[in-house]
């Protein structure tokens, strides 16, 4: 897929001259990606009735993969969405895995069950009954969840960052369809700033990890090398594998998280010693235009991320 690039000068224009409107405009284009996917994925249901759908932190997976079930039940079709998170072992599990500073590797797919995880797919595919469990993040252990048997004729939507890593999902080319979600667009401000679709994601994060996780901005940027390590070992190198990918980014976004971020931002310049992409985010923020979130739609993707969404995630 061929990299985009956006101006601020466009956004703030956009914004300025008719907002709600401009905010149709940019739900529309993510939409229509969101449409193409799922008929895609229709088209190959017979065959292939579970659908893959990898993205590094921050790339939408959770709603992008609500947006198509939500679209092949318009079709008619039934469908189930299934969280990867919920096959993480339990903390104390021997043999976790470690960083190279001795520190559990919170990215690392042998977190996961592979072997129950396999074993599930194996048995959605030919219409057996699995029952999927839940992780708990706040204890970091493992509860038992609902029994889920497919119906011929039914999708399964498997998302998670190791969806496409054979070495989690086995031999299953046969019987999936894979899509690799992220952004893949570049804010391009004044002068020669560009703001790269990690910082962009790494906006996504912030907001959502103050609101929902209880992490400051520090503690952000702090985990950011160990985030991008985890993406480039174990998701980027499997991105190839996707039948296609969708960009899930929305023009107006940026100018939603600015008010958000902006304050914290600009008052802890300290930031600065935790990444290189701490002064082209602090710049571009600046020279977006405000955008309330009363004004972002409730099943917007952008909801994942400041809350309100009509979603249940």
């Amino acid at each position: 897929m061929a990299l985009n690039f956006i101006n601020t000068s466009d956004i703030n224009s956009g914004i300025s001259s008719d907002t709600e409107n401009y905010i149709r405009q940019c739900e529309d284009i993510y939409n229509r990606r969101i449409t193409e996917a799922a008929e895609k994925i229709r088209l190959e249901a017979k065959q292939r009735p579970l659908v893959l759908i990898s993205g590094p932190s921050g790339s939408g997976k959770t709603t992008s993969a609500l947006r198509i079930q939500q679209r092949l039940e318009n079709k008619g079709m039934k469908v189930h969405t299934i969280s990867m998170d919920n096959y993480f072992l339990p903390n104390g599990t021997n043999g976790m895995p470690l960083d190279e500073n001795g520190n559990l590797d919170l990215e690392s797919p042998q977190r996961m069950d592979i072997p129950l995880f396999n074993e599930h797919l194996q048995k959605l595919f030919k219409c057996e009954p699995v029952t999927i469990p839940v992780f708990d993040f706040k204890t970091q252990s493992r509860l038992t969840g609902k029994t889920l048997r497919r119906q011929e004729n039914e999708i399964i939507i498997i998302e998670g960052i190791h969806a496409l890593n054979p070495e989690v999902t086995g031999n299953t080319e046969d019987f999936t369809t894979c899509v690799y979600v992220s952004v893949r667009t570049r804010i391009k401000g004044s002068g020669e700033t560009v703001l790269h679709p990690r910082t962009i994601r790494l906006m996504r994060r912030l907001c959502r990890d103050k609101l929902f996780r209880g992490r400051s901005a520090e503690d952000v940027f702090a985990m950011l090398p160990s985030v991008s390590r985890g993406e480039d070992l174990y998701i980027m190198p499997h991105k190839h594998r996707a039948n296609f990918d969708i960009d899930t980014f929305i023009a107006y976004e940026p100018s939603v998280y600015r008010t958000m971020l902006l304050p914290e931002l600009e008052n802890a310049e300290a930031f600065a010693e935790y990444s290189c992409d701490y002064a082209e985010l602090l710049k571009t923020l600046r020279e977006l235009e405000h955008l309330e979130a009363s004004l972002v739609p409730s099943d917007s993707l952008v909801r994942e991320f400041i809350g309100g969404s009509s979603f249940a995630y």
